[in-house]
C-alpha cells in the first residue's frame, strides 16, 4: 500500500471510532509507531482536524466527514456474502435493517461495481442445515438485546432450562449474544442466581425489555467467552476406526470436537476433545461395531453401562 492511499485509510480508521490509540493503526497496518506519528502528522497538516491526547489515542473532531468512500469489487463482495448470511442466520428485523444498509452501499458504486454484483448474487448461497430442527423463535430477540446492551436496560425473561425441564421468570443484565451451532445465545448476568448465565434464544418464551437500568460495568463478552472456555474440562478421545466406515462420519466428527487423524495400517486413528463423555459414548454406538476406543478407560466403562441398561429393556 502506497502512503496516499494509507493516510486515506487512517483517516477512515479514525472516523470508525471515537478513539484510536496509535496502536491499534500500527498494528491494522503493519507500521512502527514512529511511522504512525508521521502520517498524524501529515494528515494534521493536510488540515484534518485531528485531536491527540498522550495516552488516549487521536480522535477527529465532530463533524468532520470526509465525502462518500469508494469501494473496491472485493470490499462489495464481502458485504453482498455477508447479506446472505444474515438472511438466513438472523430475525426479520436484522435482515431489513442490513438491506437498507446494503442499499446505501449500492448507491455509491461505480455502474460497473453494480453490474459486478448484481451477477455475483446469483453465484453466493447460503443454505440451512437439513439435519438440524429449523429455529422457531431462536432470534426473534436480537434486536431487542442488543439495544439493551447500548442503553443498559434491564431485560425481564421468561426462560425454559433444558437442562432440568423448568420454566423461570428472570431479570437479567445483558453482556453479549454470540452464535454457536445453528443457534443464537446471549450472555448475561442473571440477578436471581447473582452470576453470569447463559441463555439460548429458543429457550427465552417472552422477553421485556424495562425502564430499569443498571450501573454495573460487565466484562467484555471475549472476556467472558476465553474464562468459559478455559474452566470447562474437555476430555481426550482417541478412536482406531476401519477405514471403510470413515466416508459416513460426514460432519458429524465436528460437532463431536474431531481434532486430527492419522493412518494406522488399515485403520484410522482419531482423536477428539470433548466436554461430554456421556454424550460422545452415545454417539460412538452409533458405529460402535467399527471401531475401538483407545482412552480414555472412562468412556469404555460409560459405553458398557449404556449397553447393559440397554439390554435390559430389549428383551
Amino acid at each position: 500500500m502506497n502512503r496516499i492511499d494509507r493516510l486515506s485509510a487512517i483517516l477512515i480508521q479514525l472516523q470508525s471510532k471515537r478513539v484510536v490509540k496509535a496502536q491499534e493503526i500500527a498494528d491494522k497496518f503493519k507500521l512502527s509507531l514512529r511511522t504512525v506519528y508521521r502520517d498524524i502528522k501529515a494528515l494534521d497538516e493536510a488540515g484534518v482536524p485531528i485531536i491527540g491526547e498522550a495516552g488516549i489515542g487521536y480522535s477527529i473532531m465532530e463533524g468532520y466527514r470526509l465525502p462518500p468512500v469508494m469501494f473496491t469489487k472485493e470490499e462489495a463482495t464481502v458485504f453482498l456474502t455477508a447479506e446472505k448470511l444474515v438472511e438466513k442466520l438472523t430475525d426479520e428485523s436484522t435482515k431489513k435493517n442490513y438491506g437498507t444498509a446494503m442499499l446505501k452501499v449500492k448507491a455509491v458504486l461505480r455502474l460497473t461495481e453494480k453490474d459486478y454484483l448484481e451477477d455475483m448474487e446469483q453465484h453466493i448461497e447460503v443454505i440451512e442445515n437439513q439435519y438440524v430442527p429449523k429455529r422457531t423463535n431462536d432470534t426473534i430477540h436480537l434486536q431487542n438485546v442488543l439495544q439493551s446492551i447500548a442503553q443498559k436496560n434491564v431485560l425481564h425473561i421468561n426462560y425454559f432450562a433444558n437442562h432440568n425441564q423448568q420454566q423461570s421468570s428472570r431479570d437479567v443484565e445483558p453482556v453479549g449474544i454470540y452464535y454457536l451451532g445453528e443457534y443464537w445465545y446471549m450472555v448475561a448476568y442473571c440477578r436471581l442466581r447473582k452470576d453470569y448465565r447463559t441463555f439460548k434464544f429458543g429457550s427465552i418464551g417472552k422477553l421485556t425489555v424495562t425502564d430499569e437500568h443498571f450501573e454495573k460495568q460487565h466484562p467484555a463478552l471475549k472476556n467472558f467467552l476465553n474464562k468459559v472456555s478455559k474452566e470447562k474440562e474437555l476430555h481426550t478421545v482417541i478412536l482406531l476406526i476401519n477405514k471403510e466406515a470413515i466416508p459416513y462420519f460426514g460432519d458429524q466428527k465436528y460437532y463431536n470436537g474431531f481434532v486430527s487423524q492419522k493412518e494406522t495400517g488399515n485403520k484410522v486413528e482419531m482423536t477428539f476433545l470433548t466436554g461430554s463423555l456421556n454424550g460422545f459414548a452415545r454417539w460412538y454406538m452409533l458405529f460402535g461395531d467399527n471401531a475401538d476406543i483407545v482412552s480414555p478407560q472412562s468412556l469404555k466403562e460409560i459405553v458398557k453401562d449404556v449397553l447393559i441398561s440397554i439390554g435390559k429393556k430389549v428383551k
